[in-house]
């Protein structure tokens, strides 16, 4: 009897140890800024269809996100869901068996291919994220400014620049544009404006499969419109920071600002009255190019010892309730899902609407590109920076670019 009870009791100290494991999950992101948004709206709104699972949103500093997650999951103590950054730092965590494989989990049939491959293998047969939104590249413009000037939002090149040459004969800046930061001459400039000239994903995976090369003239065609464009830029936009840049468009004395979807939230909260186009084709009839890009993802902890209730939350994050609150409450990021949305904001939802005419394609150096030395983006970071200052000629920086890829990577040797 007494064998039984100690059984028993026994018995009743697992079970309770189990209890206070499960049902209680815990979030890893890099998205501070998102704090109040996954505590006030998404995660009460996932514990309406789940009331017995706890949710603890655990946010990093975005600077110290990646040493941080890296040293809590080789040491056990991460959290159960880990938000994912696009391509190989993700990549490097599944390769380490720190994410688990999510083919086949309920969810991830909501999500087209295109949407899926930042968080995949290689030869795309393991998913190891789901998709949660991407970022869109293109042009804010202040809508009275162009009214008074009586100008329309360019579709082509040829109208880009008249355009920005009416608005610098009218005495404003044309272009809200700085090289200081360098990090916007590419993620925003270059990858934004480059797909209509190396034709999308087309020309990406060119790149990867070593059937082209920057040298060849799609590419250094990108270099040559940068080239042109420091005569619409403010005076002294070498010293230009991104902050700096935000301020000259808000205040209403530049025209244009080159700028990431992730921009309107700032842009509203000024009170500026301002539109946006897509990058302008080189010539009409062209079909537009835009880059969409896979921006943040969501996995499980291979060591979460809730891996059920992680599910379930992954499961809610691919529902279209998921999609429609964070793509109207994140503003300028947009879900990766193919669910509809009715997007609320006006400046998010043209954006959006590109998808139903241009080709979608990510950053052209997020997937492969970046593995070897020299790093491709810190080298287009700078390359794209003296372009946009004058002191590199389009030639000159595509064979830069083209040389350094060319040491590491054999498909371009």
């Amino acid at each position: 009897m007494k064998h039984t009870k100690h059984t028993l009791s026994m018995l009743s100290v697992a079970l309770l140890a189990g209890a206070a494991q499960a049902g209680t999950l815990s979030i890893e992101s890099w998205r501070v800024d998102d704090k109040a948004l996954w505590e006030d709206v998404l995660i009460p709104a996932f514990q309406k269809k789940h009331p017995g699972i706890t949710v603890k949103f655990a946010p990093t500093a975005p600077t110290e996100y990646d040493s941080s997650l890296t040293a809590r999951l080789t040491g056990g103590t991460a959290g159960d869901l880990i938000t994912c950054r696009p391509f190989d730092k993700s990549l490097d965590l599944y390769k380490k068996g720190q994410l688990e494989k999510l083919d086949g989990k309920p969810g991830m049939q909501h999500f087209p291919a295109s949407a899926k491959v930042a968080w995949q293998s290689d030869d795309g047969k393991d998913s190891f994220c789901m998709p949660m939104a991407s970022v869109m590249h293109g042009f804010f413009y202040n809508k009275k400014i162009f009214a008074d000037l009586k100008l329309a939002p360019p579709k082509t090149q040829a109208e880009f620049f008249a355009a920005l040459d009416k608005v610098k004969a009218a005495g404003k800046t044309p272009i809200a544009l700085g090289t200081a930061d360098q990090w916007e001459a590419n993620q925003i400039v270059f990858t934004g404006i480059g797909p209509n000239y190396w034709q999308g994903e087309a020309g990406r995976k060119a790149l990867i499969a070593g059937k082209a090369k920057f040298t060849d003239p799609q590419f250094v065609a990108v270099w040559e419109q940068m080239a042109k464009w420091a005569p619409y830029l403010a005076k002294g936009y070498s010293a230009q920071t991104y902050a700096d840049t935000q301020n000259l468009f808000a205040s209403g004395r530049a025209a244009i600002v080159p700028a990431g979807s992730w921009d309107i939230a700032y842009y509203k909260q000024q009170g500026l009255d301002f539109g946006a186009f897509a990058p302008p084709v080189a010539k009409a009839g062209d079909k537009c190019q835009i880059s969409d890009h896979t921006d943040i993802g969501i996995g499980i902890n291979p060591k979460s010892k809730n891996k059920a209730d992680a599910s379930k939350f992954l499961e809610w994050i691919a529902s279209a309730e998921f999609a429609d609150l964070y793509t109207n409450k994140v503003t300028g990021f947009f879900s990766l899902s193919s669910h509809p949305i009715e997007v609320k904001d006006q400046v998010a939802k043209s954006m959006l609407d590109w998808r139903k005419s241009c080709g979608s394609t990510i950053r052209l150096n997020a997937q492969v590109l970046n593995r070897g030395e020299p790093n491709m983006e810190t080298e287009l970071w700078n390359v794209n920076s003296q372009v946009l200052n004058g002191k590199l000629a389009p030639k000159a920086a595509a064979q830069q670019i083209q040389a350094g890829f060319a040491k590491w990577y054999k498909p371009q040797q």
